[in-house]
């Protein structure tokens, strides 16, 4: 039976958030979808690039309407959309965060931001750090919380998961350190 590229697209993510990361190779991919490894490679010219589709598919699955009109809210809902998409799949955050790292993909929340802080009037000099240390901050906490909810889950360690730090607290503060920083 051949497979469009969306059904590997989608059985990779969901092979991801059944096993986790390490299971998600070419070989397993290609063995539970009844081809050889070579079959997959018709789609996705290498692990890496199925990866960066995985990542962008994850985002785009995360997906939710904006519905803030000033940019402090806007950019909270960005950071907001990108921590839940993440949280959403095994391992979404490390997928997400080394693929767009490695720049091949998961591109679109950065520049939303860069959009919204534009929008804004942010001074340009400002734009690409601003966006780099939001997604940063997004991208670390998102990581932390995914590693110990599934350190917890699987008994590796004893954690109190109420000992996260509180994710809306913390972009509060960097969004008001910008907004200082504009004022």
């Amino acid at each position: 039976m051949a497979h469009h590229r969306s059904d590997v697209l989608a059985h990779a993510v969901t092979l991801l958030d059944t096993h986790g990361l390490s299971a998600l190779t070419m070989r397993r991919l290609g063995a539970e979808l009844g081809v050889q490894p070579s079959a997959i490679y018709h789609h996705f010219a290498s692990k890496q690039a199925l990866l960066a589709a995985v990542a962008d598919e994850i985002l785009a699955r995360g997906a939710r309407p904006r519905q803030a009109a000033a940019w402090p809210e806007r950019l909270r809902e960005v950071c907001a959309e990108l921590r839940h998409a993440m949280l959403a799949v095994t391992d979404g955050a490390d997928v997400v965060a080394t693929v767009w790292a490695f720049g091949l993909g998961a591109t679109a929340p950065v520049a939303e931001m860069e959009e919204v802080l534009a929008d804004a009037e942010v001074p340009d000099e400002l734009v690409a750090v601003a966006s780099r240390t939001l997604v940063h901050y997004v991208f670390g906490h998102a990581f932390e919380e995914q590693t110990a909810r599934q350190a917890v889950r699987l008994g590796a360690v004893e954690r109190s998961l109420e000992s996260l730090p509180d994710f809306d607290l913390g972009l509060d503060l960097v969004v008001d350190g910008l907004r200082a920083r504009l004022a």
